[in-house]
């Protein structure tokens, strides 16, 4: 065998349709594209134009408000503390920190989460010593419980540190 004789297989390659070449092709004079004007032309994305009449996305209101310095905490819950200390990435008997948890791969988010939420699904079953950006009262009751301490590094703020009477 040469190189000239080399050939795809049969039907490897499709054929491109040959446009504007004829009534009897299918494809002539407009070539598919209809009649004249820019949707004729190349390259046109008209999304969301209507015309010159007002856009749907135009005519409706807006609603609500976006905070822009809104702050993403990770959660992290207690089931997921306890089987990160089990498979070893953990370690109990050391102070448990927002990096330590990050090193043991239970924040995702990367650099967008401004810190680490603490949640209290699961149960504590060691004493532990937490420091996380927020924490659940019910996980800080249910480490409590098992002897430990959980430090908060962000304040809560007054209508959420104090119960309505």
């Amino acid at each position: 065998m040469k190189l000239n004789e080399l050939r795809d297989n049969p039907g490897a390659r499709l054929k491109s349709k040959r446009l504007g070449r004829g009534i009897g092709s299918g494809k002539g004079k407009t070539s598919g594209k209809g009649v004249k004007g820019q949707k004729a032309r190349e390259g046109v994305a008209i999304n969301g134009f209507e015309g010159g009449q007002m856009p749907l996305y135009r005519r409706l209101p807006k609603r609500g408000f976006k905070n822009p310095f809104r702050k993403e905490y990770a959660p992290v819950n207690l089931d997921a503390v306890e089987k990160a200390i089990e498979a070893g990435k953990l370690d109990a008997a050391q102070p448990i920190t927002e990096d330590s948890l990050r090193a043991a791969g239970l924040v995702r988010g990367g650099g967008k989460v401004a810190g680490v939420r603490l949640l209290a699904r699961g149960a504590a079953h060691r004493v532990l010593t937490i420091t996380v950006s927020g924490a659940s009262e019910a996980a800080i009751a249910a480490i409590q419980g098992a002897g430990g301490t959980v430090t908060t590094t962000v304040a809560r703020k007054e209508s959420e540190a104090a119960p309505a009477s």
